[in-house]
């Protein structure tokens, strides 16, 4: 399986995961706040995200460990997967999380464009697709900045760790409007 290229932003570099993240992605993982926003429980120990890191994160081509540029920790991670919500096999779905103790600094929204762009540009893809829960507004806030347009609310869409049946808030770019946006400028470019 081919892995995900690196690509350079202005303070963040995204590259493949590897097996020798375990340690961060438990550390970041573990916050309670962190899982409950992206839809899954708290890892409960290393060997839980070993366990993640190899199932979901390994060898993907679209799915990037972002990094703290000046010093190369893991901070996050940003995707674009194949939407379980749609029957249509060109289409992607945004998906990332970040470290609790990073937000707020802007590092989502540069490594969400950069993973945008490439979907765009060096894919081609047509359509973009997000989600969020409803009562996540800091995810929220970052979508509608990316020029992500709202297309509804997917009711009664999953069930989260807890057994708790929860919506989605569903949102869509396609290419045309994100080569027509201002976003198109962000520094994305994929190295040698």
């Amino acid at each position: 399986m081919t892995e995900a290229p690196v690509i350079r932003t202005e303070r963040l570099l995204l590259r493949p995961f590897a097996a020798d993240d375990a340690e961060a992605l438990y550390a970041a993982c573990r916050h309670p706040e962190l899982g409950d926003n992206a839809g899954w429980k708290p890892h409960a120990d290393l060997d839980e995200s070993r366990r993640v890191l190899a199932e979901v994160f390994l060898g993907q081509p679209t799915v990037w460990a972002v990094c703290d540029a000046a010093g190369g920790g893991l901070v996050g991670s940003v995707g674009l997967l194949p939407d379980p919500k749609r029957e249509n096999p060109s289409v992607r779905m945004l998906g990332y999380w970040l470290d609790r103790a990073q937000w707020g600094k802007g590092l989502m929204s540069e490594a969400a464009r950069a993973a945008v762009g490439y979907g765009f540009e060096q894919l081609g893809l047509p359509m973009i697709t997000v989600c969020c829960y409803p009562r996540n507004e800091r995810s929220r806030r970052l979508i509608e900045r990316l020029g992500f347009r709202f297309e509804g609310e997917l009711h009664a869409a999953v069930c989260d760790h807890r057994g708790q049946t929860l919506d989605l808030r569903s949102y869509y770019l396609t290419r045309e409007d994100y080569l027509s946006s201002r976003f198109s400028n962000a520094s994305r470019s994929p190295l040698p």
